[in-house]
């Protein structure tokens, strides 16, 4: 067989080789061989930048304390004075939630079920940060000096429920923090040949300086800035696949391809899993269509999407200090704008670097997709060297400005949940500043030693992603309920969070066992298992907590938690209108309404009116022009004797 009988379909030649025995072979990794970027430019970027952020960012906060006054108290350091405008707290919002997998799971979503998955990734995703609008409104008006979420727990429910809360905050920043750096180091280490321990230790090294230096006002200003870079490169990789590629370039090209990729099983003599996903009709489409809305699977991931991430915003104390950082009249709006902005990041970035590594034929392979290879191998196949680096600065904004919060609610959690709470409750301001340095220290250490250790068991982003549900959905009702509903009580909350996590893992471990016959990292991350675990969490913590306050209401009326004090004064800069009860109550109102209705919309009616699309139509309309090139090959292979 000659060279230019290979490869299939007419993609290019460059990943498909003529074997000895004849037969054409296609490359079996993308990844294989040398690193795009030498360990220089991986070095150069990890600490280049994040010497440059803990610089700029220490100097602004430096030059706010000069010129503007601010007290750099441990208030100051925890809640950034309690007043920030909706801008910036909707682009903390954005920085916040957009975590390594954003970039990088999003798009082997969409190179696992094709254009539902970008979708069900970013609606999946956004209805909780629209709808935790409501708790952040909440907090003002029941919870108005409170630092954290654990605090509010604690002087409503008490010690018990305190503890068990506590415990599934810590999880939950442990579930993110191992996210943020699992995917990271991954593209780190493919992309460069940077070691991915040492990328696990040094991604998070800036972040810890400019954190130490200027607390939650540091990470919102990092924050910011981190945000305005992600969107510049998110609109160059969109604007060169659909507009300025000369191998894709324009919709109708990509969808063609796509077309031909779901018709590959016609040639595919060899096990799919020599050619990667890619190779044939997607099991579970209609009509195996990479291009239909009609995916069980990307339905599947959809559910569980939305169940996990209910876990890592309502139960992630991150958002609980944001909130609390906010303006009282400008939380609510701050959280549907950045839910909003943020939809566009996954679902953009999915529907072009996941939709083109199958449009382009990419060799990868089902392990380089879980590690969250499948954006770089789209970068690099469109744009070589420059593709890397656009990439290694997206993903280094996006984990640095998550880390940052994780480290200031880590932060927040030590010190006033345990220090001031149970080891020196006479604490002043000083030794607050102090401890929460020492744990931003100690925590962002943490980080790269857990990351190692999770790399090491060979734990990957995706598996990850999909079993946080299982781990603290759990807890996501009974944390709702306690700002929401007067009758939530105490042993509801701890029954609920403590059995619907237990229910979870052993329903998922079962699934498995039953599924598959064996448990292991590759059978407990599938689909079917991880959905049931994720169902049963959720509703079991919430049913059992439902129950319980039914039978024994607690009739609360929020007096304790409205008793929760600061340590040092920082309230007097709002003015006593922002904490006008009717102003909150309408601010309550208006985000209610705008929250549900984007939530019906992008999880309702958006796919219900995608699915009269007739796919199968489609399909044979764009056959035709193929036709040829696929009875050509099944003629060349029948002759090698492939």
């Amino acid at each position: 067989m000659s060279q230019s009988q290979c490869p299939p379909l007419g993609f290019s030649s460059k990943y498909y080789h003529v074997s000895e025995s004849g037969s054409c072979v296609r490359q079996s990794s993308f990844f294989e061989g040398k690193p795009v970027l030498g360990q220089g430019v991986g070095y150069s970027v990890i600490l280049g930048f994040g010497a440059f952020f803990a610089f700029f960012t220490s100097f602004l906060v430096w030059l706010e304390k000069r010129y503007v006054g601010s007290r750099h108290t441990s208030e100051w350091f925890n809640t950034a004075g309690r007043n920030i405008k909706t801008g910036l707290i909707a682009s903390v919002i954005v920085s916040q939630w957009t975590w390594a997998a954003t970039i990088l799971q999003s798009s082997n979503i969409a190179w696992e079920y094709g254009v539902s998955g970008p979708f069900w990734y970013a609606s999946g995703a956004t209805i909780q940060v629209l709808l935790f609008g409501v708790m952040a409104i909440e907090i003002k008006r029941k919870a108005p000096h409170a630092h954290t979420v654990c605090e509010i727990v604690k002087a409503r429910w008490g010690t018990a429920a305190h503890i068990v809360f506590l415990a599934f905050c810590f999880l939950t920043n442990i579930i993110v923090t191992a996210m943020l750096l699992l995917g990271g180091s991954a593209v780190v280490n493919a992309l460069t040949g940077v070691n991915i321990y040492a990328a696990s230790f040094l991604i998070p090294l800036g972040v810890i300086v400019y954190t130490l230096a200027g607390g939650l006002k540091a990470t919102f200003l990092a924050s910011y800035i981190h945000s305005v870079i992600v969107h510049v490169v998110l609109v160059v990789f969109v604007y060169l696949v659909y507009t300025g590629s000369g191998e894709l370039g324009s919709p109708s090209e990509i969808y063609n391809r796509l077309v031909e990729v779901a018709s590959k099983s016609r040639i595919c003599e060899q096990p799919v899993s020599h050619y990667g996903q890619s190779c044939g009709p997607v099991t579970g489409n209609y009509k195996g269509s990479y291009v239909t809305m009609l995916s069980s699977g990307g339905l599947v991931f959809g559910i569980i999407n939305i169940i996990g991430n209910f876990g890592t915003v309502f139960v992630d104390n991150g958002y609980w200090v944001s909130a609390i950082a906010a303006r009282p009249s400008s939380t609510h709006k701050g959280y549907l704008l950045g839910g909003l902005v943020w939809f566009a990041v996954p679902f953009s970035l999915a529907t072009s670097l996941g939709l083109g590594a199958l449009a382009l034929d990419l060799p990868i392979t089902e392990s380089e997709a879980s590690h969250g290879l499948v954006p770089p191998a789209t970068a690099i196949a469109l744009m070589g060297k420059g593709g890397s680096v656009l990439l290694l600065t997206m993903l280094f904004m996006a984990v640095t400005s998550a880390g940052s919060s994780e480290l200031i609610a880590v932060s927040s959690l030590c010190t006033y949940d345990i220090y001031r709470t149970y080891i020196n409750p006479e604490a002043d301001g000083k030794k607050i500043l102090k401890v929460s340095r020492a744990v931003v220290l100690t925590f962002g250490c943490f980080m790269g030693l857990l990351a190692v250790i999770l790399n090491k068991a060979g734990v990957s982003l995706g598996w990850m992603y999909l079993a946080m549900g299982v781990l603290i959905g759990s807890a996501v009702l009974p944390i709702a309920f306690m700002l929401l509903w007067r009758k939530a009580n105490a042993i509801g909350a701890i029954l609920g969070a403590v059995s619907g996590c237990v229910l979870g893992i052993i329903t998922w471990l079962s699934v498995t066992s039953i599924e598959y016959g064996r448990v292991n990292l590759d059978t407990t991350g599938r689909n079917a298992p991880m959905l049931a675990g994720n169902i049963v969490s959720i509703l079991t913590g919430g049913a059992v907590h439902v129950v319980c306050s039914i039978l024994w209401p607690q009739n609360y009326d929020w007096d304790t938690t409205k008793q929760i004090t600061v340590v040092e004064k920082e309230m007097s800069e709002l003015p006593a209108e922002e904490f006008n009860e009717e102003k909150l109550k309408r601010a309550k109102a208006w985000v209610v309404k705008w929250g549900i209705g984007f939530t019906v919309v992008i999880v309702g009616l958006w796919p219900l009116l995608s699915l009269p699309i007739d796919v199968g139509q489609m399909l044979k309309e764009n056959e035709k022009p193929s036709f040829k090139r696929y009875e050509y090959l099944v003629r060349v292979t029948s002759h090698s004797g492939q």
